[in-house]
């Protein structure tokens, strides 16, 4: 009984994280106009 009682716990406070992140949103920010460069380019 201990076992699913601090399941239910870890689960509750894992939904409360999740929930207080979604109601906080997404960090405001732009990203870079350049693209990211994979592989080394060749020079002449």
């Amino acid at each position: 009984m201990r076992a699913l009682t601090a399941a239910a716990i870890g689960l509750a406070a894992a939904l409360a994280l999740i929930f207080t992140l979604t109601a906080i949103g997404a960090p405001s920010g732009t990203t870079s106009p350049k693209p990211l460069l994979t592989t080394v380019p060749k020079h002449p």
